[in-house]
């Protein structure tokens, strides 16, 4: 048993016959009344987020996990497929146990969230940042630089981001996978 002082993001919980991975947090500490720890909690299992307000010092069920490295092998449709790094064992998971699969190319080695209880994969962490290649994207008008003007693009695993205008077909660009945004262009 846990309490609410250790409440992390990545932190998994069992709440309402279900198990959440805590996605943000918030200590707050009004002037008047108890302390209290907001969080947006997100469902293994479902997909779906839940923000929930706990009183301080409540306890909490937290989740012994443990992480391992998977490859991204491949997805046929419903399910994507993982190999295990350290012994090229395979498993495959469903799109609601992703946060971002839309930015997930093939070779992508991603950590895995492991219930230490039955073995069973709970989620999907992925690296920070994520290499992609512009596949699709308006060319910039000339003379419109000058604002901070941007326009979408497509990349090589189909996901739509929005870019700046300088960046062309075939640019390699650099993604922040926890909002999906652009970050910078990959000279090569």
């Amino acid at each position: 048993m846990a309490t609410t002082a250790d409440i992390r993001n990545g932190l998994c919980i069992r709440y309402n016959n279900d198990i959440y991975k805590i996605v943000e947090f918030l200590h707050v500490k009004p002037g008047k009344g108890p302390a209290f720890v907001r969080t947006k909690m997100k469902s293994v299992t479902s997909g779906k987020v839940l923000e929930n307000t706990f009183s301080a010092g409540h306890k909490i069920d937290d989740v012994r996990v443990e992480t391992h490295k998977f490859q991204f092998l491949y997805h046929d449709g419903e399910f994507y497929h993982f190999m295990n790094q350290e012994d090229f064992s395979q498993i495959r998971l469903l799109e609601a146990a992703l946060d971002r699969p839309d930015l997930m190319k093939e070779g992508e080695i991603v950590t895995i969230l492991i219930n230490t209880e039955d073995n069973m994969p709970l989620s999907v962490e992925m690296p920070a940042n994520v290499v992609l290649e512009v596949t699709a994207t308006e060319p910039g008008v000339k003379g419109n630089t000058a604002t901070n003007a941007t326009k979408p693009a497509t990349v090589e695993t189909g996901a739509e981001v929005n870019v700046p205008l300088f960046i062309n077909e075939g640019d390699k660009i650099r993604i922040e996978t926890e909002k999906g945004t652009y970050k910078e262009r990959i000279k090569e």
